[in-house]
């Protein structure tokens, strides 16, 4: 088993990563409790994970309690938050209760954001199940959708810890392996080319990925996020660029309805644009064919942006939580591992995106 300390201004807390840690749960609480809530979904119900956290959770001498909700991001609604305050109250959890999210980021996220706001915030534990969740599990952001765009409504709540055992990866389907592995490609064009050498050279297909990389991989990325959240952990500067290919990514899940395209692979899009628009921002020279080609061999659906309309995303981009005074910001890279956070003119956002629509649909054979 690994361990990454990360620091929030609530204290710091500890990342355990390692195969069947969930199983040992009880022993890496950082305190005793009570009475603890599990969060999950039905997908990871039916694995089996939530009765493996649960039976050594009852050793701890807690009452145990489980809410599933249904899986994908339409939990992520301001009804079924309501519906998990009001299990919490009738079940007279208090603030020295223990909330766990046992899942993917979506489950992650609506979780924490109960556990941020029922009695004014109580603690809570991330035990992330997905790639995915390797980046939202760490840093202390949780919110809810609203309809006219994602992650609206949210909070800066660290976690007490957070519990990653790599076995429960096993059985991700190729979607979802394919939309967590967008995050860790996020993390090393930000921060580490070695890393996203080593990812481009080696890992040709999600099908059959090999772990040992996978889990370099998402040690890195967890190491990456927690370094830049140590350093900015409210967003007011560098934090930014962990939102790199989110100005787009967000708006194509909102355009397209939560739960068409996966939260990952509406990012990989998003990613290639910004280094598109990077490269015509600072007149450089990026890698985007050879990105490009190899988002098509891992079986990113690129040409689904063709279906939505350049206005609609733009609209849905001057909502975008980084954007200042009403004009858009986005983050582009002066070079691999060089991030910036730039404004962008929303006419000069407009006709390149228009234009990068129209090479993507284009370019992408075969995708």
């Amino acid at each position: 088993m690994q361990t990454l300390k990360v620091s929030s201004s609530q204290g710091e807390y500890n990342v355990y990563i390692g195969k069947g840690i969930r199983f040992k749960i009880d022993q890496l609480l950082p305190k005793s409790y009570e009475k603890i809530l599990v969060i999950t979904d039905d997908t990871i119900e039916r694995l089996g994970y939530l009765q493996d956290i649960c039976e050594p959770l009852h050793q701890s001498g807690a009452n145990i309690y489980s809410y599933t909700v249904p899986s994908g991001e339409q939990s992520k609604s301001i009804q079924q938050y309501e519906q998990l305050l009001t299990y919490a109250i009738e079940k007279a959890l208090d603030r020295h209760s223990l909330i766990i999210a046992i899942g993917g980021g979506v489950v992650g996220d609506l979780a924490g954001f109960v556990a941020a706001t029922f009695m004014r915030g109580i603690d809570y534990i991330q035990v992330p199940t997905t790639i995915l969740a390797h980046d939202s599990s760490v840093g202390g952001k949780v919110a809810i959708n609203h309809p006219l765009g994602k992650n609206l409504i949210g909070s800066f709540h660290a976690p007490k810890g957070v519990i990653y055992d790599l076995e429960t990866l096993d059985s991700l389907s190729l979607v979802e392996k394919r939309s967590g592995f967008a995050e860790v490609i996020k993390h090393a064009l930000i921060r580490d080319e070695e890393l996203l050498e080593l990812l481009m050279n080696q890992v040709d297909s999600l099908e059959n990925i090999d772990y040992d990389i996978l889990h370099q991989a998402i040690y890195k990325g967890i190491e990456i996020k927690a370094n830049i959240v140590a350093e900015d952990e409210r967003e007011k500067g560098i934090r930014s660029y962990l939102n790199y290919g989110h100005t787009l990514g967000h708006a194509i899940e909102t355009e397209a309805g939560y739960g068409k395209i996966t939260h990952g692979e509406a990012i990989a899009i998003g990613m290639l644009f910004a280094l598109r628009l990077s490269e015509k921002s600072y007149q450089i020279d990026l890698p985007i064919a050879r990105i490009q080609q190899w988002f098509i061999r891992l079986q990113y659906p690129l040409k689904e942006i063709g279906s939505l309309q350049v206005d609609s995303l733009v609209e849905r981009m001057k909502n975008d939580k980084k954007n200042k005074q009403g004009k858009i910001r986005m983050v582009l890279l002066e070079d691999v591992a060089s991030p910036q956070l730039v404004t962008i003119q929303e006419d000069v956002l407009a006709a390149e995106l228009s234009i990068f629509i129209n090479e993507v649909i284009g370019n992408d054979k075969g995708n």
